[in-house]
């Protein structure tokens, strides 16, 4: 009996230790249970508790649809287009007769004449697939350089295009591989590259500036601020210059003015390192004025790139002009025009005590003032380094 009653406690404290086992066990689950409920009831209540692989879905399917309509942004950059450093042909209809052949050109085809329009002398392109050439002496040649610019105003219609042949369609023969840059209303074309006017934009029935720029192959071309063509290697050696404007008539009109061929420099910091000054003459003005045109934020936006580049270098900004005119006068516009870039640079974020201005006129000429082209080298603006500018 004795045995029975030793084992039955044991069995009844095993028993007893397992009941609390279980009890032990019911009010983990329990606890369990209701932090899992609580954080069920916490992420209905609070979306951003949401399983993270749910949100990264979401916001990647959001995020499609955000960039869906929408389409792919272009930074236009600045005007770059920067002229070359020295004028090989220039025509500024200056001292032509109203109704004549322009006296600079040469005819290939159709009927051309000088005229006025809005109280200025243009070229006018009349009909019969109206096209010139520059009258240059050695046209039978390869007058272009390696590197060289065009720049001219042209006045269109939405009627065909105004086209620039890039050799001399009279004299020089070439092979069929030459193309031509063609020029309409809303767009440009030179195979392979085309592009129209950003924002629906277009030059109809008004003045735009067209500005080509040739570098050893590469070939990039302009209508006002906007670069329209950009081909890195030209199919073609660019060797002279046509323009045509095949569809010319007293209704569909074409008309051009301030035709300019220059053949390019150095790079604007190694001529400062080379002659201590950068030469200017595509930094253009209206007609004795000292008012800034367009065409010349080119150049002076360059100049303040350097600048920006460079913390050291300042400038000393010197106009200059030809010999037409009162040498008074001249004196006082040349000022004016120094000053005017000077403080254009400043606009720009260059600061003012590196910079200075000065006026000399007609007094340092450095080309013949008996030639268009002469002239055009002598109406300049130079940026000469200095160590001070408080003189």
């Amino acid at each position: 009996m004795l045995g029975v009653f030793l084992i039955a406690p044991v069995s009844a404290e095993a028993q007893v230790l397992k009941k609390l086992k279980k009890k032990v066990e019911r009010k983990a689950e329990k606890k369990v249970d209701k932090e899992i409920d609580d954080a069920l009831e916490k992420k209905k209540k609070d979306p951003k508790e949401a399983d993270k692989k749910t949100e990264e879905k979401k916001g990647t399917k959001e995020q499609q649809q955000n960039q869906e309509g929408q389409e792919p942004a272009l930074n236009w950059a600045k005007y770059d287009f920067v002229p070359g450093d020295k004028v090989i042909f220039e025509d500024n209809q200056i001292d032509e007769e109203n109704g004549e052949f322009p006296s600079r050109w040469d005819l290939v085809n159709g009927t051309t004449e000088n005229a006025e329009f809005g109280g200025e002398s243009i070229i006018m392109f009349r009909g019969g697939a109206a096209e010139i050439i520059p009258y240059m002496k050695n046209s039978e040649e390869d007058y272009l350089p390696e590197v060289f610019t065009v720049e001219f105003d042209l006045y269109v219609n939405n009627h065909n295009s105004f086209q620039v042949f890039f050799y001399d369609r009279k004299n020089q023969r070439v092979s069929s591989g030459h193309g031509d840059l063609d020029i309409r209303y809303q767009s440009m074309t030179l195979r392979p590259a085309s592009s129209r006017i950003p924002d629906n934009g277009n030059i109809e029935n008004r003045w735009a500036h067209i500005a080509i720029a040739y570098t050893s192959g590469k070939f990039k071309a302009y209508i006002d601020e906007t670069r329209l063509i950009n081909i890195p290697r030209l199919a073609f050696e660019p060797m002279g210059i046509t323009l045509r404007a095949y569809s010319a008539s007293d209704k569909n009109k074409f008309y051009i003015k301030n035709f300019r061929i220059a053949k390019g420099g150095v790079k604007y910091y190694d001529r400062v390192l080379q002659e201590g000054k950068i030469v200017a003459n595509g930094i253009r003005f209206d007609v004795n004025k000292a008012t800034l045109k367009p065409e010349s934020m080119g150049i002076i936006n360059s100049i303040a790139t350097l600048m920006q580049d460079h913390p050291d270098l300042k400038f000393s900004v010197e106009g200059h002009t030809d010999s037409d005119g009162d040498e008074a006068s001249n004196q006082i516009l040349s000022e004016e025009r120094a000053y005017t870039v000077m403080n254009t640079l400043v606009s720009l974020g260059i600061p003012a005590e590196r910079l200075s201005a000065k006026g000399l006129g007609e007094s340092i000429p450095m080309d013949t003032n008996d030639t268009p082209e002469g002239k055009a080298n002598n109406r300049r603006v130079e940026f000469v380094k200095t160590d001070d500018t408080t003189g």
